[in-house]
């Protein structure tokens, strides 16, 4: 089976199944509130509308660190679908038929990065969409700048579009490393949800730490899109920044990673 086949393939296996689309009405759900919540506060916050006597927010950069959230609270979601992908394909033993159909292997894990990517723009679309929306609304009504006008906002919705396709990637790779579902799963839960957002607030009062938890996968995704949530919460640990292709750079890295050393170690042995 050639290559276009074998994606052709891949995509209809995808496609068919509803567990992408569910993931996608889970990412909007959860996108739009936690934007919504954090845009009322931050835009309320910046006109001085909370009570209280706690100094103005800046409204500089707001706009962008509200739009952020589409991604810094989000990519858990194109890691699992990523995840998934290949998972779903050994619980269900449904690898066997394929590599009978198409015996290179590497055909048929290239074929599932191609979807991957695919897959991955679309929540993108979604997650960017949830998280712009809603919070240009709150900027709009409480009379802030939604920098619709600005390149950089633009720049920065490609960019995030393009972490959701790296992160996608990251979860094919996990998923061939990491054959059994549940584990991989759980993996990618407890790491996304708990290990590298405490590792990375903690960091925030150690003088030095930061320079090292910044090349970690989260935060890598924070410094190519430009933006985040997570670090605004905490600027005295932020670190020197970085060029938003560095973040690309160490993203793609982690892609490249787990998508070989999944190869190497777990796709090419037997399918039980």
């Amino acid at each position: 089976m050639s290559l276009t086949a074998a994606t052709r393939a891949e995509t209809t296996k995808l496609f068919s199944t509803s567990i992408w689309w569910i993931l996608a009405l889970v990412l909007f759900a959860y996108v739009a509130f936690t934007a919504a919540v954090l845009g009322f506060i931050f835009a309320a916050a910046a006109t001085g509308a909370l009570p209280g006597s706690a100094p103005a927010l800046p409204e500089d950069g707001l706009a962008a660190v509200l739009y952020s959230t589409g991604t810094s609270v989000a990519y858990v979601f194109p890691l699992l679908v990523g995840t998934l992908m290949v998972t779903a394909e050994f619980r269900h033993k449904t690898l066997t038929p394929t590599f009978l159909a198409t015996p290179r292997r590497g055909r048929v894990l290239v074929a599932k990065l191609a979807v991957g990517v695919l897959i991955g723009v679309i929540l993108g679309i979604v997650g960017v969409v949830a998280a712009v929306g809603t919070s240009a609304a709150f900027l709009a009504g409480f009379g802030l700048d939604t920098a619709f006008t600005s390149p950089e906002t633009w720049a920065m919705v490609g960019r995030m579009l393009l972490a959701y396709a790296l992160w996608t990637l990251i979860g094919v790779g996990v998923g061939a490393l990491v054959r059994n579902q549940v584990g991989a799963v759980v993996g990618v839960l407890v790491f996304t949800q708990f290990v590298e957002p405490t590792g990375r607030t903690a960091a925030a009062f150690v003088d030095g730490l930061s320079d090292v938890t910044q090349y970690l996968p989260g935060a890598a995704s924070d410094t190519l899109v430009g933006a985040s949530v997570l670090s605004a919460a905490m600027p005295q640990g932020a670190g020197e920044p970085q060029e938003w292709w560095v973040g690309g750079l160490v993203l793609l890295g982690y892609a490249v990673f787990f998508v070989v050393l999944g190869h190497v170690v777990s796709w090419r042995r037997d399918v039980s």
